[in-house]
């Protein structure tokens, strides 16, 4: 499933070509993805303008131009599609599913810069969704998110907190959605191995009695910030089904130290340890038996 890296990447790709579009005609072609479409969805769209397109966790949000907000979960297989734009290179433009097949959701848009446009949404496997949220409603999606694991709000002092009396594996706490937002498990594997931590490790055991972060809590948080940085300098990381927006591969996958190497040697200068695999709340985690502790 995309993380924030894949999901941020998919949203760069995008802004240009869909920021200030109108939207002029919107097309359904079934009723439900991983959930049923908004009733009057399509409705809705049209006649709006896209005013910013931004990220939250692992969820894409278009805020239009009478305050609602069309959220999209990509799931394991969605992807949007730009069509009828002749990009610079065009080996790169991403052509989605010609068959048809499946594209699920489909646009005309006016944009004030590219012109007409088709913005479409494809998603074999179905595990996306789309949702659609007027000014001042909750949002149970949103609403119940920690920080961004690349702004201030995340520190070592706010994990201190959050993991103090916690008894649960770090791994387990990281991907707590509650608790610090579109960590998924390739990036928490790696920044936890860059940080010397064993992902069985309980939360409690980084934090010292009197509530202070112990060293190797101080070394997460920049650990889950570079790790998420580079992802992001290498357009995300291709497992399985996942393209930019423009079509290509990510590449941070021939950067892991860990993830998926399993009976590797451990990459870290003098370690000397081997990359083992261990299941976790169904899960895969990989670690180095040698420098995480």
């Amino acid at each position: 499933m995309p993380e924030l890296p894949e999901v941020e990447t998919v949203r760069r790709g995008l802004e240009p070509f869909l920021a200030g579009a109108r939207i002029e005609a919107v097309s359904l072609y079934r009723e439900n993805l991983r959930f049923p479409f908004p009733q009057g969805f399509a409705a809705a769209l049209e006649n709006r303008r896209i005013e910013t397109l931004t990220r939250r966790a692992k969820y894409l949000l278009f805020t239009l131009s009478d305050g609602a907000v069309w959220m999209t979960h990509l799931g394991m297989t969605g992807a949007y599609i730009i069509k009828d734009h002749p990009l610079d290179e065009p080996s790169r433009r991403n052509a989605g599913d010609t068959s048809g097949r499946h594209v699920h959701f489909s646009a005309s848009l006016s944009h004030p810069l590219h012109g007409a446009l088709t913005l479409s949404y494809a998603d074999p496997r179905r595990f996306g969704f789309m949702g659609l949220y007027p000014p001042g409603t909750a949002n149970p999606f949103l609403d119940p998110l920690g920080p961004e694991p690349l702004g201030n709000a995340l520190n070592p002092a706010m994990l201190a907190s959050a993991f103090k009396n916690r008894k649960g594996p770090v791994k387990t706490l990281l991907l707590d959605q509650t608790l610090v937002a579109g960590l998924g498990n390739i990036y928490v594997c790696e920044a936890l191995h860059r940080a010397g931590i064993l992902p069985a490790r309980s939360g409690a055991s980084l934090v010292d009695p009197d509530g202070a972060p112990r060293p190797e809590l101080l070394a997460l948080v920049p650990a889950i910030r570079n790790v998420l940085e580079e992802a992001l300098a290498a357009g995300g990381s291709t497992l399985r089904d996942f393209r930019n927006s423009d079509g290509t591969p990510g590449y941070f996958q021939h950067s892991f130290a860990v993830y998926g190497r399993e009976g590797s040697p451990c990459p870290k200068p003098g370690c000397g340890g081997t990359v083992v695999r261990l299941a976790q709340a169904g899960r895969s985690s990989f670690y180095c038996t040698s420098c995480q502790h």
